[in-house]
């Protein structure tokens, strides 16, 4: 039995792209940045790399929005089918069995281009009452519900808080679950003054195969905040596995604002909850890896900064594991997509010897949870 979770390169933009083995697929973000017209541009062609592992099916089980930033959602309405509108339906577009997005997604005013356009889809199959899983209830999404004609008990099925499982996986019938850290209900509750970031998803994803867990941690564009409430909201209900790693989707394409207020000088350093997080519960042979543009040696006002990338590479060197940067993996002048298989062993890297060669898979070191 093999899963496989996959990471590409797309510059500083986030797609997860989980292949169960049962064929149920889950794409975490999606954004495609590149363009395929300049011969110069390293980026991925994500829509023909996801058509292409999608094959025959033609629908995906989960598409989730961890938020609505153009870097998390780039081109999704060019190939999958929205049902709120015909002029985004058509044969060759990918359907969507359920959409997950934010509270924030459904409420926040302003947005503009595709993100005005995903949330329109959002909202129809909320008010349609199917197709859709919304993650946390402020009050404000009663009001809206309720403002729309919509009875809030007659949807509570289709919203789940965090804290709990997302109900369209189990580890009995597909061999994952995926656990709500966030967001809170307090982060979306005025549509007006949505901060994407501290509205966004965070979950853990926990395969099981042979008994054995394969932890996934995917954190979006989270700041440190965020992340220190997650930490000691899980910690005080005696939690801790929730936040267990042995890949780390780290936030915010390894931006230093997740770790600390301080870039510092050579090397960010976390609060005392982040150290926990990262040091403590990232397993043996982690994977930490970073949806980013190549790390500069200098000094950079966008992410990646190179700070934070020093000190998540300290933490894979203490765990023996691996602090990898799609837009560098394999290599800077030629970058591929990270596929990472998960089977009883744990996950397994795929290398590729050489262009020619059939595809192996390296082994992570043995891993000890740290429970």
């Amino acid at each position: 039995m093999t899963h496989t979770v996959t990471f590409f390169p797309s510059g500083n933009a986030d797609t997860c792209f989980i292949q169960l083995d049962n064929g149920r697929i889950i794409i975490y973000d999606y954004a495609y940045t590149g363009n395929p017209e300049d011969k110069e541009d390293l980026r991925i062609n994500l829509e023909e790399e996801v058509r292409e592992r999608v094959g025959d099916k033609d629908s995906v089980d989960v598409l989730a929005f961890s938020h609505f930033d153009k870097d998390h959602y780039q081109g999704a309405t060019d190939l999958f089918w929205l049902e709120h509108a015909i002029k985004y339906q058509s044969d060759d577009r990918i359907k969507i069995d359920v959409l997950w997005v934010p509270a924030a997604a459904i409420l926040e005013a302003g947005i503009t281009d595709e993100g005005r356009t995903l949330r329109a889809e959002a909202r129809y199959r909320l008010k349609e009452g199917k197709g859709i899983r919304v993650f946390s209830t402020p009050n404000a999404l009663d009001t809206w519900l309720k403002d729309n004609s919509i009875n809030p008990a007659d949807r509570a099925d289709l919203i789940t808080d965090a804290g709990n499982l997302a109900p369209e996986f189990s580890l009995d019938t597909d061999q994952v679950e995926f656990f709500v850290h966030s967001p809170f209900a307090e982060h979306c509750e005025d549509g007006s003054l949505v901060e994407r970031n501290t509205s966004a998803l965070f979950m853990q994803a926990k395969f099981e195969v042979d008994s054995e867990p394969t932890y996934l941690l995917l954190s979006a564009d989270c700041e440190f905040e965020v992340l220190e409430q997650i930490v000691r909201v899980t910690r005080h209900h005696d939690n801790d596995e929730r936040l267990l790693a042995d890949i780390n989707n780290i936030p915010h394409h390894c931006s230093y604002l997740s770790l600390a207020a301080d870039k510092g000088k050579g090397k960010t350093d976390p609060s005392e909850d982040l150290r926990w997080l990262y040091e403590e519960q990232s397993n043996d042979g982690c994977l930490l890896v970073s949806t980013s543009d190549p790390i500069s040696t200098g000094d950079t006002t966008q992410p990646p900064h190179r700070q934070a990338a020093a000190y998540y590479k300290e933490v894979a060197e203490k765990v023996d594991g691996e602090f990898i940067v799609t837009m560098e993996h394999p290599k800077t002048s030629a970058p591929e997509p990270l596929d990472i298989e998960i089977t009883g062993s744990g996950p397994k890297r795929k290398k590729k010897l050489a262009p020619a060669a059939a595809i192996i898979t390296s082994t992570s070191a043995p891993r000890a949870g740290k429970l």
